[in-house]
């Protein structure tokens, strides 16, 4: 309780300072702008050039030509189709019975 009053305090208080301080609080902003855009600006050049160093490590062949994935057996992807719908069908029997037997007839 005693942070959240704190905290409190010190928002109004400073809300109040940029009031009084307008001119200088601007000036200060003024003054730091362009130093935050040098600095952004260097950070982006570092992780670009960090990515780039990178790239030139990988393997250039790999790049260009991805890996081929070996062909998967279709007669596997059959047999799982098949029985996936003999459990549909029983599914469909044990959910409504009577329904099934008037289909046989």
């Amino acid at each position: 309780m005693k942070i959240l009053v704190g905290g409190a305090i010190a928002a109004v208080l400073g809300i109040l300072g940029i009031f009084v301080w307008f001119s200088d609080f601007l000036g200060l902003v003024k003054g730091a702008f362009p130093a935050m855009l040098m600095l952004g600006g260097a950070l982006a050049i570092y992780i670009g050039f960090d990515e780039l160093k990178d790239s030139w490590k990988s393997d250039p062949v790999e790049e260009v030509v991805p890996a081929v994935k070996e062909e998967e057996d279709p007669a596997k992807y059959k047999q799982e189709i098949d029985e996936l719908k003999k459990e549909i069908e029983t599914l469909k029997q044990t959910e409504n019975p009577t329904s099934a037997d008037s289909q046989k007839k």
